[in-house]
């Protein structure tokens, strides 16, 4: 279908054309029909700056685009342009120089056409930076955190200690035998109990306390986590000490998982949000799982979202040390 330029002044049509990226984009684009993702691959440029491109050029009518499943297909077609931005374009294509850059282009272009094939590894090459999209649409944002949790033991009981709104216990739930849900707070508490919903019932069990005090018996689950709670506490190792004594050493449990801020000079978080450690650094963390009765854990640094504005985060885990160890 013909796409007609009559909405979009002359203006916008030529300050579309003023990009240099925009130019060679089109230059290509109008021997071949590309998605986001091989084009990303041609220019080697982010996903997010080819979107942005490909967008101006698309509302100024350059551009038609074709939906396939889920990808979108950029095209230059000289039979969609109205009959003005026709001989517009033939004369500025005319005036693009061969150059290094476009040979480049070209260059690139010929290893993206060529990854074209008909099995399921050239679909992901086609797609290329649009896979994350595609997937959280096809499968749902959860799949891979859910697919994870399938290495943790099925008939576990794990206490989510400071479980906050539910977000871990959530996750959990229909993962392992049984969530105990434990945070000092009701409201908190609530909330987990309206996230998590009548879905989990018989899995998820809520309780009201707090780190210091758990309401749990010894040796009563078989692995707890603790998700941003320690930096509230006063003493973390008397904490953990605390989270020893309800882990059991049988089933292949017996493991504490903490996850934290990693050492920060954020010091208005003591006076915004009461915060009583800034965060905690490698030894810090081996000391207070020492003094826990724990054996050595293992550190990972998590790597951060693009958009967070908070500190790094750790997550520490180990497991109880018992008698012969």
């Amino acid at each position: 279908m013909a796409r007609s330029m009559a909405g979009n002044s002359v203006t916008d049509r030529l300050s579309a054309l003023s990009d240099s990226v925009r130019l060679r984009m089109l230059r290509l684009l109008e021997t071949q029909e590309l998605s986001v993702g091989e084009v990303a691959s041609v220019f080697q440029l982010p996903q997010s700056t080819v979107s942005r491109h490909l967008s101006t050029l698309g509302k100024t009518g350059w551009l038609v685009k074709r939906q396939f499943g889920t990808a979108t297909y950029h095209s230059l077609t000289l039979d969609d342009l109205d009959e003005d931005a026709r001989a517009v374009w033939i004369v500025v294509r005319s005036q693009i120089e061969q150059s290094a850059e476009t040979d480049e282009d070209d260059r690139r272009l010929a290893g993206v056409l060529s990854d074209r094939k008909t099995d399921s590894l050239s679909f992901f090459g086609r797609v290329g930076g649009e896979w994350d999209a595609i997937r959280n649409e096809l499968f749902g944002e959860r799949i891979t955190a859910l697919g994870l949790l399938s290495l943790v033991s099925a008939d576990w009981t794990v206490a989510d200690i400071g479980c906050g709104t539910g977000n871990a216990a959530e996750l959990l739930a229909g993962c392992v035998g049984r969530v105990i849900a434990i945070d000092p707070s009701e409201t908190m508490l609530q909330a987990a109990r309206k996230r998590i919903g009548a879905r989990a019932a018989g899995t998820v069990e809520f309780r009201q306390g707090s780190i210091e005090a758990l309401p749990l018996e010894d040796a009563s689950v078989d692995a707890a986590c603790c998700f941003l709670v320690m930096h509230h506490v006063d003493h973390p190792a008397k904490a953990l000490r605390e989270i020893a004594r309800t882990l059991t050493d049988g089933n292949g449990g017996g493991v504490a998982l903490v996850i934290d801020m990693s050492r920060h000079d954020r010091h208005e978080y003591r006076r915004e949000m009461g915060h009583k450690h800034l965060g905690f650094t490698h030894e810090e963390i081996r000391v207070m799982f020492a003094e826990a009765g724990f054996g050595d854990p293992l550190i990972r640094e998590l790597p951060g979202e693009p958009d967070a504005k908070g500190p790094g985060l750790f997550a520490a885990a180990a497991r109880v040390k018992r008698a012969g160890d």
